[in-house]
């Protein structure tokens, strides 16, 4: 069985190391990842256009959004993919500056440039790159609360 890392700089080469010892396999396309448990990830492995490997810094997402299983993690450099599930992503950021505005986007507070309310308890978010998001009735609450509105 096959494991893809998903841990900080700082402890890739160690938990590598310590898991290569055991006899556990590591693959960039393992289906199953081993994440730390300890804090927010400062990095999040994506691909790139050109299907490489790459290490994403988590302040530069503005969104995360997912058609079914293919994630698309928007920045200013452009758009990356991950194999990650939704979920997986949202537990590996912090959730003092990363929220959940629907099934199927996440977004980053510093990211957001505008908030605009709508009259069916929704909001409409136009994000720094200019994207228009939407908050759903589901997440309003939690949006409202996460911004202090």
């Amino acid at each position: 069985m096959k494991f893809r890392l998903s841990v900080s700089e700082d402890n890739y080469d160690s938990v590598l190391e310590f898991l290569s010892g055991r006899g556990i396999e590591i693959s960039d396309d393992a289906e199953y990842v081993i994440t730390e448990s300890a804090g927010h990830a400062d990095f999040i492995p994506v691909r790139n256009d050109k299907k490489e490997r790459v290490r994403l810094k988590a302040d530069e997402i503005i969104y995360i959004e997912a058609f079914g299983k293919d994630i698309e993690i928007h920045t200013d450099e452009g758009t990356f993919s991950s194999q990650d599930r939704m979920y997986q992503l949202e537990s590996q950021l912090d959730p003092k500056e990363f929220i959940r505005v629907s099934k199927s986007v996440i977004i980053s507070r510093k990211h957001v440039k505008k908030i605009r309310p709508t009259l069916s308890m929704k909001y409409i978010l136009t994000m720094t790159n200019g994207e228009l998001v939407d908050v759903t009735r589901s997440y309003y609450s939690g949006f409202r609360n996460f911004f202090n509105i």
